[in-house]
């Protein structure tokens, strides 16, 4: 009879998926990820497979919890126009431990593997897919509540949203400030995001 596992597997997943953001996956190494996991070879490979499965696993765990996190902003934020925003300015971050951003684990993961790893490049193009189409939701009730032009495609705007908060993540790893990057993320909204609340009666 096989004997119970002694370790909780979202716990050892949450911990090399940190080690993965923190130093890519080329740079680290089977004894880093024994380290962080508290697990030997064997038990680590036997219950999450080899270090690539590992790696995709802890990807996809954090593509996930970010989805559910999206989804969370975009829905439960009570004007539509007021999430979109936050969008934008929550890409900004705040610096960890030694005080560099890490950026986005997906977006650093295709850059580095999205040439050489098919699985890699296809989870990154479903997940931003999949982002789009729910900020694509939000711009459509920010239309129906009269906070943008009806007239504008959901979809596309939501492409330039995406890719305005991907492009000030990646500015964050350069050293960027934190008031410049905002300064940024506001301007980027004020543009994408043209208010119409002058050409609304306030009750």
């Amino acid at each position: 009879m096989a004997r119970p596992r002694a370790f909780d597997e979202a716990q050892v997943l949450h911990a090399v998926r940190e080690q993965f953001w923190d130093a890519g996956y080329a740079a680290t190494s089977l004894d880093d990820l024994m380290r962080v996991s508290g697990l030997g070879k064997g038990s680590l490979y036997a219950a999450f497979g080899d270090k690539r499965e590992l790696f995709l696993r802890a990807l996809r765990s954090y593509t996930k919890d970010n989805h559910e996190h999206l989804r969370s902003v975009l829905t439960d934020t009570p004007r539509a126009i007021d999430a979109l925003r936050t969008l934008l300015e929550a890409a900004v971050g705040e610096a960890v431990g030694s005080g560099v951003r890490r950026g986005c684990l997906l977006a650093n993961s295709t850059c580095e593997l999205g040439n050489a790893d098919l699985d890699v490049l296809v989870h990154a193009h479903d997940t931003y897919e999949a982002s789009t189409v729910l900020i694509a939701d939000c711009v459509s009730r920010a239309q129906d509540e009269d906070d943008l032009p009806a007239g504008s495609d959901p979809i596309a705007l939501a492409r330039a949203l995406l890719a305005a908060q991907q492009g000030i993540v990646f500015m964050s790893r350069t050293g960027m400030d934190t008031s410049t990057l905002t300064a940024t993320a506001r301007s980027l909204a004020d543009q994408l995001l043209p208010t119409r609340a002058s050409d609304r009666t306030d009750s």
